[in-house]
């Protein structure tokens, strides 16, 4: 057997442990082995795919430390997914981008503004998602940095108010949890407001870091308006 299918068989092991998050080590233990794996559950089901996710946010954060090219290197390798050339839809690929950012300082200030470009429609030629489904967890992925990261994610308080009248309604609940994460202004309010007031009753699905949930799209606008 192969050594990277056994290192599949471990991880997959691990992620369907009640004890994954404090077992987050014995990934972080197999270096870019470890990494490398976790790259095959990004695409599966919610709750695999966020554990996945925040594994390896915690190993990539350690090999920023004493490998910094490599963990470069794994920026680059979710940028390439994230690109329509690479011919990937790149499911789970946002999520495992903000807990990276949002667990390592040092990427966080280097990539920050890629991970913002996904939400950023400058109607041309931008890094704008433009799948709907996917540009969900890309506003996710900005609300996870902002959640850490609060300071280095000010710029991208204009997207995610824009995000409140995205033409996918889930997108629109998905920016107003984001929203939240940033030091509140009450200038968000109108917009929060009329969503919040729309009754909008399309599920989120959300991450606190052990379990995933879901909220409807009003209910989540009704919570950031809260904070102002």
């Amino acid at each position: 057997m192969s050594k990277m299918r056994l290192a599949k068989e471990f991880v997959a092991g691990l992620l369907s442990s009640p004890s994954w998050r404090e077992r987050m080590d014995e990934i972080t233990d197999m270096g870019l082995t470890g990494i490398n794996a976790l790259f095959a559950f990004l695409p599966m089901g919610a709750e695999v795919m966020h554990r996945a996710a925040a594994c390896m946010g915690v190993s990539v954060a350690e090999l920023a430390e004493h490998r910094p090219e490599d963990a470069r290197n794994i920026i680059r390798r979710l940028m390439w997914h994230m690109n329509e050339d690479s011919g990937n839809i790149g499911w789970g690929i946002p999520e495992a981008f903000g807990e990276i950012l949002a667990a390592s300082e040092i990427l966080a200030e280097r990539y920050k503004t890629i991970l913002i470009s996904y939400i950023m429609d400058l109607q041309g030629a931008d890094n704008y998602c433009d799948n709907a489904t996917l540009r969900r967890s890309c506003y996710w992925a900005v609300g996870r940095l902002a959640e850490a990261r609060p300071g280095l994610v000010a710029k991208a308080r204009h997207w995610l108010a824009n995000g409140l009248e995205d033409q996918d309604i889930t997108c629109r609940g998905m920016a107003a949890w984001a929203l939240s994460q940033l030091v509140p202004d009450r200038l968000d309010a109108p917009a929060l407001r009329a969503l919040a007031g729309a009754g909008h009753s399309e599920l989120c699905v959300l991450f606190d870091g052990k379990n995933v949930f879901e909220k409807s799209v009003s209910a989540l606008a009704r919570e950031a308006l809260e904070r102002i």
